[in-house]
C-alpha cells in the first residue's frame, strides 16, 4: 500500500475559507435587504437576476457532490458507458425550454404547484405535487449532505456526523439570512471551485500516469470503453435506452418542474432570458460531464498501472471513497487536497441551499400563505426564513439515514429521487397537454405514480445485483491473510467466471431488479395512464371546468414551430393556444392602492410589471380580494387598473 498522505494546515485554511466565503455571502445579502424586507425579494429576489449566474446555478444545485463522487466511481468500476447519460441530459434541458419555460414562466408562480391549482382548480392537486416535492427534496438534501462526509472520513478521518452538522448548518445559515440572492451567488462562488478541484485532478493525474493517450490506451485494454449497448431488457442497469430515454424523462422533471429550476428561471425579468438560462446548461453539463468521466477514466489507468486496486485491497471501504483516495495519494502538493475537499462540499452546500429555498417556498404559498396572509410583509419574511431553519434540521436528519444506503452516492439518489420526480412530471403533463384530464385523475395519478416506482426502488435493495463482468488490478496488492484473484485474466474470459453461481431472480423479484433509470418514467406513466382512465370514468359526476388554453401546451406547435400555419392548425384539435408572449401582456398591469395600509407597511404606490414594496403583480388580486367573487366594494381600499398591451 503506498503512502497516503493526510490533511495538513493549508489544506484545512483552503476548507475553512470556503465556509467563510459562503457564510459571508449571506451575511452580505441579509444587510442588502434590509431595506426591502419581503418574502418576493426573499423567495425570488424581486425576479431581477441576471441569466449567467441563474444558469451556473442551476447546473451545480442538481449536479452536486453526488456527480462528482457519483460519476467518477460509475465509470472506475463500470467503464464509460455513463457518459452516453449527457445525451438525455441534454435532451431534457431542450425540452424544458421548448415546452415547460413558455408555459410556466408567463404565469408568474413562486410555487411551480400553483400551476395545478390553477389548471385543475383544485387545491388537492395542487397540495398533492407539494407533498411528493417535499419528500423528494428532503430525500436529496439528505444523500447529498451525506456524499462529502464518506469522503472527508476517508481521507483526514474527520466523523461522517460532523461532517453532515457542518453541512447542514453552514448552507442553512446563509439561506436563512440572505435567501434567493444568496443562493444564486453562493452557487457561483462554489462552481469555480468545482472546476478547479476537478481540473486539477485530471491535469496532475494525467500527467502522473504518463498523458491523456496512455490514460485512454489503459482503459482500453481493460474494456472499460465502451459507450453504447442497445440491449432493450429494462432489467440491465445501464444501457443506451435506460441512460438516453429513461435520463431525459428523468432530467426533464428536474428541470422543467422542478421547484427549485422554476424558482431560479421564473425569477428573471424576461421569457427570452429565462430560455437563455435553462439552454446555457447545455454548455454547464458538458463541461462538468467530461471532466467528471475524465476523472473516472484517469483514477483507474493510475491504479491500473501500479497494479492495485483500492477498493479491492481494502484500502477503502466503498467506491465513493475513491476519488477522495486518489487525491491524497497523487495530489502531493500543499493545498490541493483541501481544494478537492472544498470542491465536494461546494457541491453539497449549493444543493442543499437550493433545496431548502425551494422547500420555505412552495411551503409558505401553498400551505401557510392562505391563512397568514394577514401578516406584514416583514413578518411573512421572518415565517419564510424560519422554514429554513426548519427544513435544514430535516436536512441533517435525512443525511443520517443516508449512511444505511448501499451502492454508489449517485444510484442512490437516482432511485430515490427518480421516484419522486416521474410522479410530478407526470401531474405537469396531464394537465399540460390533456385537456379533459380532471383533479381526481391527477390526484390518484399521483399518489399511485409515487408508490409503485418507490416500492420498486426499496424492493431492489433486497435483491443481489446482477454482477459486473470488469475486472480490476490486483497483481500488486500485498495483504497479509487476504488472497486477491491476480486480475491479468483476458477480458473475453471473465464473463463466465464473475456470473457463475449468480441466479437470476424470478416472479416479483424481477420486477426489483429493473433499472433506477426507468423510476421516473414508470411514475410519470402511471400518472398520465391512471389520471386519463379515472378522468373518463368520473368526467359525469363532477361540475366540467373550462380550462384556460394558457394552462395547456401546444405540443406541435412547438415541435412542428416550422410547418406552415394550414398545416398545424389541423394538429391543434379545435384548442385556441395562447401565445406566452401575450399572456404576458396580461401580466403588465398597473395597480394604484390607497389607501396606505398600516398593517401591512404600505404607503399609496403603483405597482407595475414587476414587484413593489413585496408585492408582485400577480400578489395583488389575490391581496386584495379582487379574485374573490365576494369581493365588497366599499372596504376601505381603492384599486385602479389599468392594462397596458
Amino acid at each position: 500500500m503506498s503512502e497516503v498522505r493526510s490533511f495538513e494546515l493549508w489544506d484545512f485554511m483552503i476548507f475553512a475559507l470556503l465556509l467563510l466565503i459562503s457564510a459571508v455571502i449571506g451575511i452580505y445579502y441579509a444587510i442588502e435587504a434590509r431595506r426591502k424586507v419581503s418574502t418576493g425579494e426573499f423567495l425570488m429576489a424581486s425576479r431581477s437576476l441576471g441569466v449567467i449566474p441563474v444558469s451556473v446555478s442551476m447546473i451545480v444545485c442538481f449536479t452536486s457532490a453526488i456527480l462528482i463522487l457519483g460519476m467518477p466511481a460509475e465509470i472506475y468500476t463500470a467503464g464509460t458507458e455513463y457518459c452516453v447519460f449527457f445525451l438525455g441530459l441534454i435532451l431534457a434541458i431542450i425540452m424544458t425550454s421548448i415546452f415547460f419555460v413558455p408555459l410556466l414562466y408567463p404565469l408568474k408562480l413562486t410555487s411551480s404547484f400553483e400551476y395545478l391549482q390553477y389548471r385543475f382548480n383544485s387545491k388537492a392537486a395542487k397540495l398533492t405535487g407539494t407533498c411528493i416535492m417535499i419528500i423528494q427534496q428532503i430525500l436529496y438534501m439528505g444523500v447529498a449532505s451525506y456524499a462529502p462526509s464518506t469522503a472527508l472520513e476517508a481521507v483526514t478521518g474527520f466523523p461522517v456526523w460532523a461532517t453532515i452538522i457542518t453541512v447542514g448548518l453552514v448552507a442553512t445559515f446563509y439561506t436563512s439570512l440572505g435567501g434567493m440572492k444568496a443562493v444564486i451567488w453562493t452557487d457561483v462562488f462554489q462552481s469555480s471551485i468545482m472546476l478547479a478541484g476537478l481540473l486539477a485532478i485530471v491535469i496532475q493525474g494525467s500527467i502522473v500516469v504518463g498523458g491523456m493517450t496512455e490514460v485512454w490506451n489503459i482503459n482500453d485494454a481493460w474494456g472499460r470503453i465502451d459507450f453504447f449497448d442497445f440491449n432493450p431488457d429494462p432489467t440491465q442497469r445501464h444501457s443506451f435506452w435506460s441512460l438516453v430515454v429513461g435520463g431525459t424523462i428523468g432530467w426533464t422533471s428536474t428541470y422543467g418542474v422542478n421547484q427549485a429550476s422554476v424558482q431560479r428561471y421564473c425569477a428573471l425579468p424576461t421569457l427570452k432570458k429565462a430560455k437563455l438560462s435553462v439552454m446555457l446548461n447545455v454548455i454547464g453539463v458538458i463541461i462538468l460531464l467530461t471532466l467528471t468521466s475524465l476523472t473516472g477514466i484517469v483514477v483507474f489507468a493510475y491504479y491500473a498501472q501500479k497494479g492495485c486496486d483500492p477498493l479491492s485491497a481494502g484500502y477503502v471501504s466503498n467506491s465513493n471513497q475513491l476519488i477522495p483516495y486518489f487525491v491524497m495519494e497523487v495530489l502531493g502538493y500543499p493545498g490541493l487536497p483541501g481544494l478537492f475537499i472544498s470542491c465536494l462540499f461546494s457541491g453539497a452546500l449549493s444543493t442543499m441551499s437550493s433545496c431548502l429555498n425551494a422547500l420555505a417556498a412552495v411551503t409558505w404559498e401553498d400551505f401557510l400563505k392562505p391563512h397568514f396572509d394577514y401578516l406584514t410583509e416583514r413578518k411573512k419574511t421572518y415565517v419564510t426564513k424560519l422554514l429554513v431553519l426548519l427544513y435544514g434540521g430535516a436536512g441533517i436528519g435525512m443525511a443520517f439515514m443516508a449512511k444505511n444506503l448501499g451502492g454508489t452516492v449517485l444510484q442512490a439518489s437516482l432511485s430515490f429521487t427518480g421516484a419522486a420526480s416521474g410522479p410530478l412530471l407526470g401531474m405537469f403533463c396531464l394537465g399540460a397537454f390533456f385537456k379533459w384530464a380532471n383533479w381526481i385523475g391527477v390526484v390518484v395519478g399521483a399518489i399511485l405514480g409515487l408508490i409503485f416506482p418507490l416500492w420498486i426502488s426499496i424492493g431492489a435493495y433486497s435483491v443481489i445485483s446482477r454482477p459486473g463482468h470488469l475486472l480490476f488490478p490486483t497483481n500488486s496488492c500485498s495483504i497479509a491473510n487476504i488472497t486477491l484473484t491476480t486480475a491479468m485474466t483476458p477480458i473475453s474470459t471473465i464473463v463466465e467466471a464473475t456470473t457463475a453461481g449468480y441466479e437470476e431472480p424470478t416472479g416479483i423479484l424481477k420486477l426489483y431488479t429493473v433499472s433506477y433509470l426507468w423510476y421516473p418514467a414508470i411514475g410519470a406513466a402511471t400518472v398520465v395512464v391512471v389520471g386519463l382512465i379515472l378522468s373518463l370514468i368520473t368526467a359525469p359526476y363532477i361540475e366540467k371546468q373550462e380550462v384556460d388554453p394558457k394552462y395547456l401546451i401546444p405540443l406541435f406547435d412547438r415541435l412542428f414551430c416550422c410547418l406552415p400555419e394550414s398545416m398545424r392548425k389541423p394538429l391543434r384539435c379545435g384548442i385556441e393556444y395562447r401565445d406566452p408572449e401575450e399572456i404576458l401582456a396580461e401580466q403588465n398591469v398597473e395597480f394604484t392602492i390607497e389607501p396606505p395600509n398600516e398593517e401591512t407597511e404600505k404607503s399609496p404606490s403603483t405597482i407595475q410589471n414587476g414587484e413593489k414594496n413585496g408585492y408582485f403583480i400577480n400578489d395583488i388580486p389575490e391581496k386584495y380580494g379582487l379574485n374573490n367573487p365576494g369581493f365588497n366594494s366599499d372596504e376601505k381600499i381603492n384599486v385602479n387598473l389599468t392594462t397596458h398591451m
